[in-house]
């Protein structure tokens, strides 16, 4: 189900959600969205947080694919603070 409804930019360049759109999707106060602008089009996509579980997962497999290319925990060490200066 689908629904349309008009909105205005506010003087501080912020859109309102339509009650029943918020409803609809369910949207909260704080949830974070990626904005696409291209030719007269913009797209709204909700940027969905992953559970603990998909952290793990994540984890589990970049632990794997580490230990199978010979790298050591000091490398990755390594690897991340040269990653965080950038």
């Amino acid at each position: 189900m689908s629904n349309l409804a008009t909105t205005k930019l506010s003087s501080k360049g912020q859109v309102v959600i339509p009650e029943i759109i918020r409803d609809q999707m369910g949207l909260h106060p704080g949830d974070q969205f990626l904005v696409v602008a291209e030719k007269g089009v913009m797209i709204l996509k909700v940027i969905q947080k992953p559970d603990m579980s998909q952290y793990r997962d994540m984890i589990t497999k970049t632990r794997k694919l580490a230990r199978s290319s010979g790298l050591s925990a000091q490398d990755l060490s390594q690897a991340i603070k040269v990653a965080r200066r950038k």
